[in-house]
């Protein structure tokens, strides 16, 4: 082919005809080996305001993975046109082979290939070019993959067992199969205790499926022990993640193990207890169990006097693998002094970051007599009519010694003037100091709610352990198919385990003192469910519990924090379980004695806002001081804003580049005005410009009699689009859809407008431009 024909092509033709070709020349199989366009990350999730949308700028696709087998990536391969060098594309293959952890990586532009290794022979170049009819064997890039990752050759086979694939053709994501990956070839180099970091809601259970799978597959483990504390997660496994086991797989009651299984899921309170015939673990052979998977392992396993510790001591030549979001490190238990350092971690942060867990904001809210404290009158006596004792009672107090009735009303008040404002229906976790608590924020739940609660009693139910009827409607909760209930009141047994997958907001009015179990109540609202529009979540804190953002050890940062005053928008822009059979919560121990006073007055005080920077840190300025420090990181004067405005083709363009920053022009014009447009949101915030509406700018255009030289059918769409950008702002009238919509509509279909109207394409889209320069023309000169 001419080389300037072969310069014309797209960057998907020099694939099909050049580099495809080439790479299967080479021997690689185009079914089993070779994937095209092979999505790595969906892009982080975007918040505007009660909005989102997901940034696909940031979406992370490589153009070709190399397998060895199914779920073995080897290499990854970039492709650009031919106005592009061969090595152009070498920088970003090599991004997603460090995503992949794969030591070769690739780039061509139908000419040649760049090539890069991580495990150079001795003498040879780390970045080398070769010719377009000398791209490597499978068998090189294997034993390259092989050294880089420490797999000896007598290990191979277990290596490459493949994973289970159902009929829905689920795809385990780059992390999981990383994770899994890591743990089996840990397991082939006879590591016995292997731990595996990864963050709520990116799907643990299925990848120890996945593990297990191929262990118990290729035969290296025969029978295997999956142990949890709670009831949930033993049965949210059974019937979910390790469903394909089928007739192997036995859940362990009744105090008996039945050998006739090899697939075994139990709660460690069924197999053991303080009395020695409540250790049935020991009726088996201590050989009986060829592996263990202790779930939630920071909950217990690492504390070398937990009941967890015993049972891992008695099969302690069984390979045992530790999962947790939360590996805990004190001066008494640490999950890596017993497992050793993970094999894979997984952040809640890098989560976020890759767009698979959902971001969120926080709202804080300050109670006068939690910051300010509360001291009784001397001599007065409680609802019971018992005397108080004089002392301060600050926000440590308040519903552990300390109830004060107007309080909890107060913070039911506000969580439903924030779910009235956003969606009443948004399924809500309100966390409470204990069951007492509880139950008394569902009373003011109810009574917040009016209507809503007389309409469904089952619109918030307190679900705590003691609650039958509470328990009951937990399935209820977390499936997404069931709109009641909405709120769940609850201390401790939804901290950890239940996959409430569209959980909206979180109420904390508990405190909080430990980061894990501050990660795990987190951790209930970070899964995404696009099929019911659940992308984002908020938390609403009023005990500080937040504060632990600060702490280094967290490391997923919010969106924004939001402190409203008590008139403002509403609207933001580890207790050891002891029930034999469940790990529940449990009341507080009797004879506790709560301090109840009705009628003393609470209200809502100072507020400020903190919101996340580009470097990932919580900024504690004012919004409109980090705002204007992005802007000016981006255009340093006002000229230059002025005139990259105003060369822009599409105006949409700076909008999508200050939202990098973490701007959102959405939030912005909710402090400023929500008449002003993006312009002079930008303009003034940033320059100290006065501000025009959108409508005073349009006003402004009609004055200059500027359609004149337009037909009649133009000039009634150019004043339409005029009156949409007063009501709805630049981007509207950027898009073509807008053309759908009346009174476009009546003039004919978008494509009659563009090509009738307008003269075409070309011509349609210099008249808005030239209406833009109209709408921000006496700002040209300044």
């Amino acid at each position: 082919m001419d080389s300037k024909d072969k310069k014309a092509l797209s960057e998907t033709d020099i694939c099909d005809l050049f580099i495809t070709p080439a790479i299967r020349a080479a021997g690689w199989d185009a079914i089993r080996q070779i994937r095209r366009e092979v999505t790595l990350t969906p892009g982080p999730i975007v918040v505007r305001g009660n909005m989102s949308s997901r940034n696909k700028k940031k979406k992370k696709f490589a153009d070709y993975v190399l397998f060895w087998e199914p779920g073995v990536p080897v290499a990854v391969i970039e492709a650009k046109d031919n106005n592009h060098t061969a090595s152009h594309g070498l920088q970003q293959a090599l991004g997603y082979a460090d995503i992949l952890q794969v030591p070769s990586a690739f780039s061509s532009n139908g000419d040649a290939f760049a090539a890069h290794s991580k495990v150079p022979n001795p003498g040879d170049d780390i970045e080398t070019e070769f010719a377009l009819d000398a791209f490597l064997p499978p068998d090189l890039l294997w034993q390259r993959y092989k050294q880089f990752r420490g797999i000896a050759d007598q290990n191979e086979k277990l290596v490459v067992q493949p994973y289970y694939e159902d009929s829905s053709s689920k795809e385990p994501r780059y992390y999981q199969v990383e994770a899994i990956n890591r743990t089996i070839e840990a397991v082939a180099n006879h590591q016995k205790r292997v731990l595996l970091v990864m963050a709520t809601g990116t799907g643990k259970t299925y990848t120890t499926f996945q593990i297990i799978w191929r262990l118990w597959k290729a035969k290296q483990v025969k029978r295997i022990l999956f142990l949890a504390d709670r009831n949930i997660l033993v049965d949210q496994t059974l019937v979910n993640d390790f469903k394909p086991f089928g007739s192997v797989m036995t859940k362990i009651k009744n105090r008996k193990i039945d050998p006739a299984y090899e697939i075994y899921l139990g709660l460690y309170q069924a197999i053991t207890g303080p009395a020695e015939e409540d250790k049935i673990f020991k009726n088996v052979s201590q050989d009986f169990f060829d592996m263990i998977v202790i779930d939630e392992c920071h909950r217990g396993s690492a504390a070398d006097d937990s009941a967890w510790r015993e049972i891992l001591d008695y099969f302690k030549d069984a390979i045992q693998l530790g999962l947790t979001a939360t590996p805990k490190e004190t001066k008494y238990v640490s999950s890596t002094d017993y497992f050793g350092k993970p094999v894979y971690t997984y952040s809640l942060k890098q989560g976020i970051a890759d767009g698979f867990l959902a971001p969120y904001k926080v709202v804080r809210i300050d109670i006068d007599k939690d910051i300010q404290g509360w001291t009784p009158p001397q001599g007065m006596n409680d609802d019971l009519g018992k005397p108080i004792e004089s002392r301060t009672y600050n926000q440590a107090d308040m519903d552990r010694i300390l109830v004060l009735n107007q309080r909890t009303k107060l913070v039911a008040k506000r969580v439903m003037q924030y779910l009235l404002a956003t969606d009443p229906y948004s399924k809500t976790i309100i966390f409470c100091e204990d069951i007492d608590h509880a139950e008394r924020m569902r009373v003011a739940i109810v009574n917040a709610a009016g209507q809503l609660a007389i309409d469904n009693p089952k619109y918030v139910m307190r679900i705590t352990g003691d609650s039958v009827e509470g328990k009951a409607e937990l399935d209820n909760f977390i499936d997404p198919e069931s709109k009641f209930p909405v709120i769940a009141t609850t201390s401790e047994l939804l901290t950890i385990g239940v996959d409430a997958k569209t959980c909206k907001l979180i109420v904390l009015d508990k405190t909080i003192s430990s980061m894990t179990t501050f990660k795990q109540i987190i951790g209930r609202g970070t899964r995404i469910d696009e099929e019911f529009g659940k992308f984002f979540f908020t938390i609403m804190d009023f005990k500080k519990a937040t504060e632990l953002f600060r702490d280094p050890d967290f490391d997923g940062d919010p969106v924004v924090i939001y402190e409203p005053d008590d008139d403002d928008d509403p609207v933001p822009p580890d207790p050891e379980p002891d029930d034999e059979e469940d790990g529940d919560d449990i009341e507080e121990p009797a004879g506790t004695y709560k301090i109840r006073v009705s009628g003393v007055p609470v209200r809502i005080t100072a507020e400020r806002v903190e919101y996340l920077g580009p470097d990932g840190t919580l900024i504690t300025e004012s919004y409109r001081d980090f705002t204007r420090k992005q802007i000016q990181t981006e255009f340093a004067s006002l000229d230059e804003f002025l005139q990259r405005w105003h060369n822009a083709k599409k105006k949409q363009a700076i909008i999508d580049l200050l939202e990098d920053y973490g701007i959102v022009l959405d939030n912005l014009a909710a402090e400023v005005g929500k008449d002003y447009g993006d312009f002079d949101l930008i303009a003034h915030i940033a320059y100290d410009q006065p501000p025009l509406t959108r409508q005073e700018r349009a006003n402004n255009v009609k004055k200059r009699n500027y359609f004149t030289k337009y037909g009649e059918q133009a000039r009634a769409v150019l004043h339409a689009l005029l009156e949409k950008y007063a009501d709805e702002g630049i981007s509207t009238i950027e898009s073509a859809k807008v053309l759908k919509l009346k009174p476009f509509s009546d003039i004919g279909t978008p494509v009659e407008i563009i090509n009738k109207v307008f003269g075409g394409k070309d011509q349609y889209e210099t008249a808005i431009q030239e209406l833009e320069q109209e709408l921000y023309k006496q700002d040209q000169s300044a």
